[in-house]
């Protein structure tokens, strides 16, 4: 292994402990136990309630009158032009997000769209757009912690022989996967895209990691279970979410449609299974760091740091929140004002019987649901009496992962090769691996 100067190690173990501390390191605080970064946003949530709204409309505002300004243009590789040129489908849904934003506001136009319900939800003061601003602000700006001073590649090499045979993923994305289980699943699916942007997964593991890594954080399991009036069962219910998290990881890439997504890069390189390799006379701990050094060396501009945290928070506002907001406003509606969850959730009534899940019947609404909102699956069944069911359904809605209130709408907003037909299959395929898992725990705990 070469040698580096003292302030080239100090390059790379400086950010890049500050960035595990801040995305990863789970702190107890008086709402539960959060990740630094996900407490600032909080904090910043509740001072910018007043306002948060407004800055929502401005910046739905902005990434639809520029995507139609854009439409015509010839593509062009600046920054702007990749911000604002975007395919016919997606103008149409940041100008549907725009409009559903003006509506949810000032309360026009039919109830169902603006209802608290609904888009009124998502767009509140307090809600999950909202919350999204003040999380990607941190999470852009701060982001580079963990992409610029060689923590991915020394984590990187020491996991690619864990990741690779198990979950056909490089090792880098294990830290993809810590950051998502211990801190929030939508910082997962940001960091995720971010490193396909710049070419370090393929189409494939990207598609892999966003849909299968990006699960839901600690804290809002907390509140799932809490919900449910079940959180002294928190430690098994936790760990049946872990076991079930793991063999999804392991099934999931190799069937349809995660097994036939391309494995070429963004820029259309194919996978290079032999840049994994070791060098002569390394092993992984030393070819490790130096991968990480290397790229600690390479990052020692200030001015860069701030500038790729600004275009990624900038990147973020623009293409996730218009998205979230049209296809989440959407899911929500069909789950408060139809019946299509509950008609799509019968054929689950007789499987449920078949595994003896008590009120059969009530429970089998919430195994769809969960494809709008995360929570929807929690709040449906705290008025089952059934112990074992309510536990049920609390560990399914987790596990489902594809909530397009959130990271299903996440992943649509971002460049990670995935389409609606895609996260409705992996929702499904999620849903009925993990059903006779739960199952068998819930008899063995009721």
């Amino acid at each position: 292994m070469k040698k580096f100067s003292l302030s080239t190690w100090l390059l790379f173990l400086l950010p890049s402990i500050a960035g595990v501390i801040l995305f990863m390191i789970p702190l107890p605080i008086d709402e539960g136990i959060q990740i630094p970064i996900a407490w600032f946003a909080s904090i910043l949530s509740t001072l910018l309630e007043p306002v948060v709204q407004w800055v929502a409309l401005v910046t739905l505002l902005i990434a639809a009158i520029g995507s139609i300004i854009f439409l015509f243009r010839p593509k062009e590789e600046t920054f702007i032009n990749n911000l604002f040129k975007v395919t016919p489908f997606w103008t149409v849904t940041r100008i549907v997000g725009a409009v559903f934003s003006i509506l949810i506001i000032w309360q026009i136009g039919p109830e169902a769209i603006w209802s608290e319900n609904t888009g009124g939800m998502l767009l509140s003061p307090t809600g999950l757009v909202s919350f999204l601003f003040t999380i990607f602000l941190f999470a852009g700006l701060l982001l580079p912690l963990l992409l610029n001073f060689g923590l991915l590649e020394f984590f990187g090499t020491m996991m690619v022989k864990i990741m690779r045979p198990l979950f056909k993923l490089p090792g880098r994305s294990a830290v993809d996967a810590l950051t998502s289980w211990v801190g929030d699943g939508t910082i997962g699916v940001l960091l995720t895209s971010r490193q396909y942007e710049e070419g370090y997964y393929t189409k494939k593991e990207a598609a892999i990691i966003g849909s299968t890594f990006s699960v839901v954080s600690i804290t809002f399991c907390i509140v799932v279970l809490d919900q449910v009036g079940l959180g002294n069962y928190f430690i098994p219910y936790y760990l049946t979410v872990l076991l079930c998290g793991v063999v999804l990881a392991f099934i999931m890439p190799r069937i349809y449609p995660l097994a036939g997504k391309e494995d070429t890069h963004i820029d259309g390189r194919p996978l290079d299974l032999e840049a994994e390799k070791y060098p002569e006379n390394y092993n992984a701990v030393t070819h490790g760091l130096e991968n990480a050094l290397n790229t600690a060396s390479k990052n020692r501009s200030i001015g860069k740091f701030f500038t790729d945290g600004i275009k990624n928070v900038i990147d973020m506002y623009i293409g996730v929140a218009p998205v979230v907001l049209a296809f989440g406003t959407i899911a929500l509606m069909l789950a408060e004002y139809t019946s299509v969850f509950t008609i799509l959730g019968k054929p689950f009534e007789p499987l449920l019987m078949l595994f003896g899940i008590p009120e059969a019947a009530a429970a089998a609404q919430t195994m769809v649901v969960g494809f709008a909102d995360m929570f929807l699956p929690s709040i449906l069944g705290a008025s089952i009496e059934s112990e074992m069911t309510r536990f049920f359904i609390a560990t399914m809605s987790v596990t489902q992962l594809i909530y397009m209130s959130e990271v299903g709408g996440l992943l649509l907003g971002s460049k990670i090769p995935v389409n609606i037909k895609d996260l409705v299959v992996i929702f499904l395929l999620r849903t009925l691996i993990s059903f006779p898992i739960i199952a068998v725990v819930a008899h063995i705990l009721f």
